[in-house]
């Protein structure tokens, strides 16, 4: 440990520097995302807008360098497929008579296959792997400030509409009663996720997006009792993952995004040890 810090303040280590303030710039959103995920059951969706983000991957690099669209970049490609996708199980499930783990297999598949077909045919090396399994360490500051960008535009929008997103996560039927329009802060929700998917790319990858938005939340909330307690314990919690993921894959060469969600499923498997038997006496001091 003590040689990680000394490398990490070496000049030669800055892309480390950036590593770690990625993880923290990405933790607020990681926190108000997976909290509101977690509490409304939603995570299928997330990996569904993981797996169409790769989708639109594909579709932006090939138009960049096809028709040379040189503003088409990945990022902008997997803005508009996570979106697109969350949004599209979102109006689907509540329009039309279709299961929503069927349409969410669909975009899943579907998401998928598009951006391995338009990767195939984009000239030039394309990173495959970067995508599916993220690489942190590879960030550079355009990314810290798309990351700044992205967070501000998911974690003000949850602030600001805190009250209708917890009535839509806990009690749509009294929130309907209540006014509030729960299938708008539904959509809302799911571009949110979709955006925080998009944000955690470049940690740990398409393939791991689901853990690493959910275990931190699963976490926190076995020790919380609020929901913006959990949103605020989860957030400290994904700073820590990934920067102990970090610290770890660099001291093993590992790499680092299997490293960081490992770190949280172990901790998440501590927390609900002790959660589950906590309330084991409970209530066994209750029965007596």
């Amino acid at each position: 440990m003590i040689d990680f810090f000394h490398q990490l303040f070496q000049p030669e280590m800055s892309f480390l520097h950036l590593a770690l303030v990625l993880g923290v710039l990405a933790s607020p959103a990681l926190g108000v995302i997976g909290t509101l995920v977690v509490t409304r059951r939603i995570s299928s969706i997330a990996g569904a807008g993981a797996h169409a983000a790769l989708g639109g991957v594909g579709i932006a690099l090939y138009l960049q360098r096809v028709l040379l669209w040189s503003w088409c970049t990945a990022t902008v490609g997997a803005v508009a497929g996570a979106v697109a996708a969350a949004l599209l199980v979102g109006v689907v499930s509540l329009s039309a008579r279709e299961r929503e783990d069927t349409v969410i297999a669909v975009v899943w598949a579907l998401g998928m296959s598009l951006g391995l077909l338009f990767l195939d045919k984009t000239p030039g090396y394309v990173d495959l792997q970067g995508y599916l399994f993220g690489n942190i360490l590879l960030v550079t500051k355009n990314d810290l400030w798309m990351t700044l960008a992205l967070n501000a535009v998911v974690v003000i929008p949850a602030v600001v509409f805190y009250n209708p997103l917890l009535a839509t996560c806990f009690d749509g039927t009294f929130a309907v009663l209540r006014g509030v329009r729960t299938s708008l802060f539904y959509l809302v929700l799911l571009a949110l996720t979709a955006l925080t998917v998009v944000l955690l790319i470049n940690v740990v990858g398409i393939v791991l997006v689901i853990a690493l938005l959910t275990l931190p939340a699963a976490a926190a909330g076995c020790f919380t009792r609020h929901l913006w307690s959990m949103m605020v314990c989860s957030g400290i919690l994904s700073a820590l993952f990934i920067s102990a993921g970090l610290l770890l894959s660099f001291y093993f060469s590992l790499p680092s995004g299997p490293v960081i969600v490992l770190a949280a499923a172990l901790v998440y498997v501590i927390a609900l040890f002790f959660s589950s038997r906590r309330r084991g006496e409970k209530s066994s001091a209750g029965g007596n």
